[in-house]
């Protein structure tokens, strides 16, 4: 799919042709390169990285060496999921009774039953909050920890999403990029807003710190990662001849341009072949590795084989990873977890088992394996739903009897991992779960959180293309959830 005008360009990491299926010519390439002019070049990230190192965010001194960001499209209701309500009126409530955790005190739906077992791992913020009720710009506050710069504004002027920013500062190790999105699909499936949400790329970083995105269905038996594999008529010399070629024209670039942009670009379109070449690389995207019940552990759904992908990738050394609910394809009633139709039956069948399964998972996978104490965790949607059930809001997309609209006044987000304290519950939502009533929560302040955790002052000051200085956050750490 050719990108929109108003979008950034094409992946770097693409610009060999290893994600879409059409190759990416030198032309298309260098077009790709020329649009990080607008943004920040080499001086600016050796600029940045300084600046990093003097507000005391050293790697050495992270907790988080690395973070799996599950990412809940379309807005859990959270009266239905972390935030039960059991003494509120039935059209409240809803359908669902609260069950005991494995921490005295904390109840959660009884459709998370696997969770719950391991509510001692769990941070739950019940009292997120903020003000913006339209899917593809509230997706960049919870992205970012910023809202969306200006209404109808392109992706391009985005704020950088959390893993735009570990790219930026230089993580990550090997050929493998230092930030993947999974967001997988299923054909002929439901339209895909989660392509026109804000946040999720690099913004004005431009497109050197775009993610590598993956849409494939991992769970199937033919999964594949775009052509990462070398083609069978394409010998190992002839790629090496073709490496040579490369690095010929990439000197008359060098020396017609003098560019440092295009020496930035010229070391991606390398890292290309790398990954062509690497068995590293190959083994991290062959599920097939992994034993068959661990797989079925996890689920051998679309979201469930998807996330022990993005454990794969956290365990090679990517040091971020997004995983984005899949495009289910139910188009007429229900998509994602947006549910203004249908919201118990769909919560109950379709939406808390998969997650139930896969995050659950995932937290005893990284543990068994050391890996939980240096892997960030978070779970979140973009908003909750309404209050009431049948309940619709102006600017939100209404609800049937069943379903509940949109709601950004509060709902809950989930942290587990390195550098938090399991157990706790920070923040309350009032009886109706409708407002904050203690302790609000803002998207900045998660974003102070997870930067923190990373290792990563949430004061530094970054360069944007107009050379202004700009805080890389304006929020708080929440401490009552830090270790």
């Amino acid at each position: 799919m050719p990108p929109r005008p108003d979008e950034p360009a094409m992946n770097p990491s693409a610009c060999a042709g290893f994600f879409h299926s059409a190759p990416m010519g030198r032309r298309e390439f260098l077009r790709a390169g020329s649009l990080s002019l607008l943004g920040l070049g080499l001086s600016d990230l050796w600029r940045a990285q300084e600046a990093y190192a003097r507000g005391g965010g050293s790697p050495r001194q992270a907790k988080a060496k690395a973070c799996i960001l599950l990412f809940m499209w379309g807005g859990p209701a959270q009266q239905d999921t972390w935030d039960m309500k059991p003494g509120a009126p039935a059209e409240y409530r809803g359908e669902f009774k609260p069950i005991a955790t494995r921490v005295p005190g904390i109840q959660i739906c009884e459709h998370l039953p696997l969770l719950a077992r391991q509510m001692d791992k769990l941070a739950l913020l019940r009292a997120m909050t903020h003000n913006d009720v339209n899917h593809t710009t509230a997706t960049h506050h919870l992205l970012t920890g910023r809202p969306v710069p200006r209404q109808g504004s392109p992706l391009g002027e985005d704020w950088p999403s959390y893993g735009s920013i570990v790219s930026h500062l230089g993580r990550g190790r090997g050929v493998l990029p230092p930030f993947v999105s999974m967001m997988p699909r299923v054909p002929n499936g439901a339209p895909r807003f989660v392509e026109e949400s804000h946040g999720q790329g690099a913004g004005w970083l431009g497109p050197l710190h775009q993610p590598l995105r993956i849409d494939a269905d991992a769970s199937k038996p033919d999964y594949r990662v775009g052509t990462f594999e070398l083609h069978a008529d394409v010998p190992l010399e002839r790629t090496e001849r073709r490496r040579a070629l490369l690095h010929s024209l990439e000197a008359q670039v060098r020396r017609q341009e003098a560019n440092l942009h295009q020496q930035a670009l010229a070391a991606h379109y390398e890292r290309a072949f790398a990954l062509l070449s690497s068995r590293k690389v190959q083994q991290a995207f062959d599920l097939t590795q992994e034993d068959v019940r661990l797989r079925e552990r996890y689920g051998m759904n679309i979201h469930g084989q998807a996330v022990l992908q993005a454990r794969r990738l956290v365990e090679a050394g990517v040091p971020f990873v997004t995983v984005f609910w899949q495009n289910d394809g139910l188009t007429n009633v229900s998509v994602y977890w947006d549910t203004h139709n249908r919201n118990f039956v769909d919560l109950k069948t379709r939406l808390c088992p998969v997650t139930d399964l896969a995050f659950s998972a995932l937290l005893e996978d990284l543990q068994q394996r050391g890996l939980l104490d240096e892997t960030l965790v978070i779970w979140t949607g973009e908003m909750g739903r309404t209050p009431r059930v049948g309940q619709s809001v102006p600017g939100g997309a209404g609800a049937g009897r069943d379903g509940r609209d949109h709601w950004g006044k509060v709902f809950t987000s989930v942290l587990a991992g390195a550098g938090i304290q399991g157990g706790v519950v920070h923040g309350s939502s009032d009886r109706y779960a409708a407002s904050p009533a203690s302790n609000p929560t803002t998207p900045a302040d998660l974003a102070a959180t997870v930067y923190h955790c990373l290792g990563i002052d949430p004061r530094l000051q970054l360069i944007d293309r107009l050379n202004r200085p700009l805080t890389l956050c304006e929020g708080q750490p929440i401490e009552p959830i830090l270790r």
